[in-house]
């Protein structure tokens, strides 16, 4: 499974806005802390605010905010919000075309690999709503304990 870099990107960014609470930041300030391309982090954001994970705001003081508290927002929000809720494995019940196949069968429901396939997108779904962006910032905190200050600081600082 491959997910899209967005994922990557969105995650970030709201890793950002919590290291700098109430103030609304566009899209091209956030590109610019990790030098994206501002247009497509920008299709990444609509798509957080539109899934309800950040809220956005125009005009002059426009940009983008946390639309919930950073720990009622789990990686799996992210991802959805990013990638879309379809499984990442589709059985298409290739089973139906072998050699004495049941025509009859739901081979999406009896077949093993299809079965194990499932499990496994279950286990990775469910670990990624176990964490929240709360988390992942209180361990960015904790390993790194300037990263806070510093990323206030680059976006206190940044002309634009």
């Amino acid at each position: 499974m491959k997910m899209n870099e967005g994922v990557e990107w969105a995650l970030h960014s709201c890793v950002n806005l919590c290291f700098i609470p109430g103030e609304a930041v566009t899209a091209k300030r956030l590109a610019a802390f990790y030098d994206l391309p501002a247009a497509y982090l920008n299709k990444q954001l609509q798509a957080l605010a539109k899934a309800g994970i950040l809220s956005s705001t125009s005009g002059p003081k426009g940009g983008f905010q946390l639309a919930r508290r950073p720990d009622k927002i789990t990686l799996l929000d992210v991802v959805i919000a990013i990638d879309g809720a379809d499984d990442a494995f589709r059985c298409t019940e290739i089973l139906h075309a072998g050699p004495g196949a049941d025509p009859k069968a739901d081979y999406r429901k009896t077949c093993l690999v299809s079965q194990a396939m499932r499990k496994a997108e279950l286990t990775y779904r469910r670990e990624l709503a176990s964490q929240t962006i709360a988390d992942i910032v209180a361990q960015v905190e904790s390993t790194y304990p300037d990263s806070a200050d510093n990323t206030r600081h680059w976006f206190a600082n940044l002309k634009s």
